[in-house]
């Protein structure tokens, strides 16, 4: 399962964890402050507003050559972006500093932050370990011609598979980034597996904006998407060689964004083929 769905809304477990450790921090804060001391409900807020400012920056700083020729991306938080160390360093030392500044802060402040802290660096682990034990699934797709694709039988390189549609803006917009990307990293397999389309519906949207894009598969009835939990596209999913999964994104991805993904398997290789490639 990679995303919670309320109603329309598909909303990742990453930030919904973020929310739930900003809230257990807040009660823990209200409660210790009930016995003595300032309620840091306000402060915990403006300290999360100030970890994520600090954690987007130094993603933006790290991956700078991804954003240079795009600018109004680094304003755009919403390719997922973030660099944790750098937000979490912000946290700590701007806490001492209210701490240090108003005394009757000290002792709510710091063990609201730490219960909040612990809750989001256990779930995160839990998250990355819950990820690491998906596999891809075991399922026949088709071509653009109709014949039978298993995904199963992409195993043995390092494989990304987007799930897409037509209909979907920032699929749309994502997709020059991962065409160029198909281009670039030969020693990968991109699978674009397009969710409850048939062919002739995004024949045109592929000859106009995704002009050679290989491997694009249709899956009519979205399998697949139900099969990982994705709850929203788009959705891009890393696997290594032998089908275990690296990581995930469900939404949008910029040029920055992908090259953190793509860090998972290691540097770049010289261009081979594919091992196998299914034309539109």
């Amino acid at each position: 399962m990679l995303s919670l769905s309320a109603g329309p809304l598909a909303l990742g477990l990453a930030p919904l964890l973020l929310l739930a450790s900003l809230l257990l921090a807040s009660l823990v804060g209200w409660w210790t402050a009930r016995r003595g001391g300032s309620d840091p409900q306000s402060v915990l807020f403006n300290l999360l507003l100030l970890g994520l400012l600090a954690a987007r920056g130094g993603f933006v700083v790290r991956y700078w050559p991804d954003y240079r020729l795009d600018p109004w991306q680094i304003i755009d938080p919403r390719d997922g972006g973030f660099l944790a160390w750098p937000g979490v360093l912000a946290v700590l030392l701007a806490a001492s500093l209210r701490a240090w500044r108003n005394p009757a802060l000290r002792r709510s402040l710091g063990v609201a932050l730490g219960c909040g802290l612990l809750c989001w660096g256990l779930g995160s682990l839990a998250l990355q370990l819950y990820e690491r034990s998906a596999s891809l699934p075991d399922l026949v797709l088709q071509d653009a011609a109709g014949r039978p694709v298993r995904l199963a039988d992409y195993r043995g390189r390092p494989l990304v598979v987007n799930l897409w549609a037509s209909w979907c803006p920032p699929c749309r917009r994502e997709m020059s980034v991962l065409r160029q990307a198909q281009g670039e990293r030969g020693d990968l397999t991109f699978l674009f597996v397009n969710q409850a389309e048939q062919p002739s519906a995004v024949e045109g949207f592929l000859a106009s904006q995704a002009p050679g894009l290989r491997n694009v598969l249709y899956d009519g009835n979205g399998r697949v998407a139900r099969a990982v939990g994705a709850g929203a596209l788009p959705t891009t999913l890393f696997y290594d060689a032998e089908g275990r999964l690296l990581g995930s994104r469900l939404g949008e991805l910029s040029r920055g964004s992908l090259a953190r993904h793509l860090e998972a398997f290691g540097p770049a290789d010289a261009p081979v083929h594919p091992v196998r490639s299914t034309e539109r």
